[in-house]
């Protein structure tokens, strides 16, 4: 009997993965090479007139010169064109996309889209219909248009990873591990902050300077989805690692843009815009401290910069001061309302700190109340003469230093400032007080007890913490800040009334708007609230027509902004780690004490 030979079965042929594809039916080299025309005849469009008539503001008219919004629009196609030439792998580039991804070729060709059909649509309804529109405006609206479909026909997924923070560090902080000539010298690195440093400035300040509710608007679109494509890029994972190598340098460098902030204006109403966008960032940060550090829900917050405000008032000599004949010096009308505050704050918070979430919020909300309440009734019929009542106090004396009078303008090295700037480069020097306080005091041993305090009170207080007086020292240092910056703001506006000082307004500060100011900014960080009381000031200074449905649109803000970024626009370490899984975009896997990743259940 024979024995049966089997022939071997060939193994199956692996089927390849079929190849990534975007959005639209496109081949990737025809989507990246209309991507890149897109956003070069987006650019080119800036130069030629997009409507026939000066009535629109900016005066789009002009060929051979953008003007207004068009300078948005050439801004973002000119970004669109680097992406995508950098997609390309043309050299000199490269560094542009260090996550080797499209998502920036998406958004920037998204920014375009944005600002430049805003501004065809705005055309058409101001002057009445499409008609209006010359041949510019109509290769504008479809250039744009190809970018994105160009930037949707690309696959969006990411392929590469040599934009993550761990290489990133290494490469700077561990040049030694890594080829010399790769290595990033320090005059490099802070070569690149300074640079950085001077493009914020010139941001922020083309932003105080618009001059038109439509070029803000265009603004914001060209600044938000700019910095969004920086952002999935790995641009900003590269930046926030260089900072952490030069923090003191980077310090230095950003209170040196805002101090030159002033010089670069010569309309003193934008200083103003500066110096109360410091006063509101100041206040929202001494609340980061009551809110963000030791987790505790403030809605009367605004009520310690009132109570700063009024003791400046009282005794920096105003005529209709009750106090009469009391006039100190500023340095000791400051100190005189930061320890008023403090008071105040020790006082409310003595006997309420013990409770806990939504019990202690509406005790903070009744003591914000009462206090405008009371201050509106020491009129001398109603209760006590120290306030004038609803009057206020008026005609607070501008400040005096050794001689310089913050009232007069003043020439310094061929620039003239005016009062608001100089009152602008005072709080300058005291939000570096306020921010050297918040770092040492969010970096000690107190600051420590106040995050373990707010992630579980409970097993912080088993732990040893004593909850109740390092909820109190958070509760009274958040107050005198606040009262330290409400000094400050009675000088600037002249006069002290009790109708800012409430829980919800039309326009800042009050206690709404500063505890948006830190939930959008980012909690527990220092830029977070600056960055989300400067959004929150400028939006209804700019766009007039919000200043009624402000709280409505704040509202929309936040709630989006709780769906897609919960941890807040500059996000704090840890709470990012608490809101996003694992291996989500900008958060690494988490690793041993060793550096090696940490085994999950999975793959144990």
């Amino acid at each position: 009997m024979t024995e049966t030979t089997k022939t071997p079965v060939p193994d199956a042929v692996p089927t390849p993965p079929p190849a990534p594809r975007g959005l639209i039916p496109l081949p990737a080299a025809a989507a990246r090479a209309l991507l890149l025309a897109g956003g070069i005849a987006t650019a080119a469009s800036a130069f030629l007139a997009w409507t026939w008539t000066a009535e629109f503001p900016g005066d789009l008219t002009i060929n051979g010169y953008p003007g207004g919004l068009q300078w948005l629009t050439f801004t973002a196609g000119v970004l669109t064109a680097l992406f995508a030439l950098a997609s390309y792998g043309v050299r000199g580039l490269g560094w542009l996309l260090p996550a080797r991804n499209n998502a920036p070729l998406a958004l920037t060709a998204l920014g375009g889209f944005a600002v430049t059909w805003f501004t065809v649509i705005a055309i058409s309804a101001n002057l009445g219909g499409v008609v209006n529109l010359e041949p510019g405006g109509w290769i504008a609206a479809i250039a744009s248009l190809l970018t994105v479909l160009g930037a949707f026909a690309l696959p969006q997924e990411r392929t590469g990873t040599d934009g993550t923070k761990e290489a990133i560090k290494a490469y700077i902080a561990k040049p030694d591990r890594i080829p010399a000539a790769q290595a990033i010298a320090p005059w490099i690195q802070r070569a690149v902050i300074t640079v950085v440093t001077i493009i914020g400035l010139g941001v922020f300040t083309y932003g105080i300077d618009t001059e038109y509710g439509e070029l803000f608007i265009g603004y914001l679109f060209v600044v938000t989805f700019a910095m969004w494509a920086v952002h999935t890029a790995g641009l900003m994972d590269r930046f926030s690692a260089l900072v952490a190598a030069n923090r003191s340098f980077t310090l230095a460098m950003g209170f040196a843009a805002a101090i030159a902030f002033p010089f670069t204006q010569t309309d003193d109403h934008y200083a103003n815009i500066g110096v109360n966008i410091l006063i509101f960032g100041t206040v929202a940060l001494g609340l980061n401290i009551v809110v963000g550090l030791a987790g505790l829900l403030d809605l009367g917050y605004v009520a310690f910069l009132g109570v700063g405000a009024y003791t400046a008032a009282l005794v920096s000599g105003s005529e209709f001061s009750t106090i009469s004949g009391v006039h100190l010096p500023f340095w000791a009308s400051a100190l005189a309302g930061a320890a008023a505050s403090l008071v105040f704050g020790v006082l409310i918070g003595a006997p309420t700190l013990r409770l806990r979430g939504d019990y202690l919020a509406i005790v903070t909300l009744g003591f914000g109340e009462i206090f405008r309440i009371a201050v509106n009734n020491m009129d001398g019929d109603s209760g006590p003469d120290v306030t004038n009542g609803p009057n206020g106090i008026a005609n607070i004396p501008d400040l005096n230093f050794f001689g310089f009078n913050f009232g007069q303008a003043h020439d310094i090295g061929g620039f003239t400032l005016g009062r608001f700037a100089n009152y602008y480069l005072l709080m300058v020097l005291i939000m570096a007080i306020v921010v050297l306080v918040y770092t040492r005091a969010a970096d000690s041993r107190i600051g420590r007890s106040w995050i373990a305090i707010r992630e579980d009170e409970t097993a912080a207080t088993a732990m040893g913490i004593n909850g109740f007086r390092v909820k109190l020292v958070a509760f009274a240092l958040g107050a005198s800040l606040a009262g330290l910056a409400g000094t400050v703001s009675a000088h600037v506006t002249y006069s002290v009334v009790p109708t800012p000082y409430q829980f919800a307004g039309s326009t800042p500060p009050n206690s709404a708007f500063l505890l948006a100011a830190v939930v959008l900014g980012g909690m527990g960080t220092v830029a977070g609230p600056l960055l989300g009381a400067a959004l929150l000031y400028l939006l209804p200074e700019k766009l007039v027509f919000l200043q009624e449905k402000s709280l409505l649109a704040f509202g929309i803000a936040l709630i989006l902004l709780m769906r897609f970024r919960p941890e807040g626009i500059i996000a704090n370490r840890r709470r990012q780690l608490e809101f996003h899984e694992t291996g989500q975009l900008d958060v690494p896997k988490q690793t041993t004490l060793t550096d090696e990743p940490a085994v999950t259940k999975a793959g144990a």
